[in-house]
């Protein structure tokens, strides 16, 4: 669970195929525990090329490692500043060669779900 993760360090990405129109495609999400409810919140690419990304960066692996980068962005007329993460998932060769993809919550529920995990 994210939870759990957090403390150790480590959040994952974790993957799992479905079937839609007799093909078979895979669902990125982050299992985790939010008020002793477990929760699943599903991850996509920031676009539909991005799956191919998320492919590679997978390998064949059932998951792999969510990292954060925040960001910070300052209004110069207003003075207010916004601040947030970006989010993407990344994964190692046996060469220590970095693969990485950036992903984004899938619904707006999803989004809100992940910052509750990340508390």
């Amino acid at each position: 669970m994210a939870k759990n993760n957090e403390q150790k360090g480590m959040i994952y990405v974790e993957r799992e195929t479905f079937e839609h129109n007799e093909k078979t495609y895979f669902a990125y999400y982050i299992k985790g525990m939010v008020r002793g409810k477990e929760v699943k919140v599903q991850v996509m690419p920031h676009d539909n090329g991005g799956y191919t990304v998320l492919d590679i960066v997978f390998n064949g692996a059932e998951k792999a490692e969510l990292f954060l980068t925040p960001y910070e962005i300052r209004d110069e007329k207003t003075k207010r500043v916004v601040k947030g993460n970006t989010y993407g998932v990344r994964s190692y060769d046996e060469n220590g060669e970095v693969y990485e993809c950036p992903i984004k919550p899938y619904r707006s529920s999803d989004k809100t779900l992940l910052q509750m995990l990340l508390r």
